[in-house]
């Protein structure tokens, strides 16, 4: 016996709701807080703007590896990233743009601010951040 595979379309108003913007970016917010190297980026941008090349040595990650996950933090709107030149910068959104982040991020602050993990990273950062952001990036390239 064959069976025909329909697809299904609901005529609940209550699922089709389900499609709403509020619930998409809900979505994508709980995906990007669904992985610990995205929750630290967020805790370590809670010091203030970084470089790509930054982020890559506290974490100890490949830059690409480093790339994918601030693309999904910046698709759930939890950063904001600027260029200059060569240099990818990013940091949490501010103004309205952040009114949506802010929660987020202070219940996060708040839940971890004890995290040995966050802690060691803050410390990795205050190392990190008296180096050249130029100079972090070709040691990166050498390594690669």
């Amino acid at each position: 016996m064959i069976r025909r595979v329909t697809k299904y379309r609901s005529t609940n108003k209550a699922e089709n709701h389900m499609n709403s913007d509020a619930v998409r970016s809900t979505l994508r917010v709980t995906k990007a807080l669904a992985d610990i190297q995205r929750v630290r980026i967020l805790m370590m941008l809670g010091a203030g703007e970084l470089c790509v090349c930054q982020i890559v040595e506290v974490l100890a990650l490949a830059p690409s590896t480093v790339s994918k996950h601030l693309s999904i933090l910046s698709a759930a709107r939890l950063v904001d990233m600027r260029k200059e030149g060569r240099w990818a910068y990013y940091r949490l959104p501010e103004g309205t743009a952040g009114a949506f982040a802010r929660p987020v991020l202070k219940w996060l602050d708040k839940t971890l601010k004890n995290d040995g993990t966050i802690e060691q990273d803050a410390k990795n950062l205050r190392r990190v951040l008296v180096c050249d952001p130029g100079s972090l990036c070709r040691q990166q390239r050498k390594r690669e």
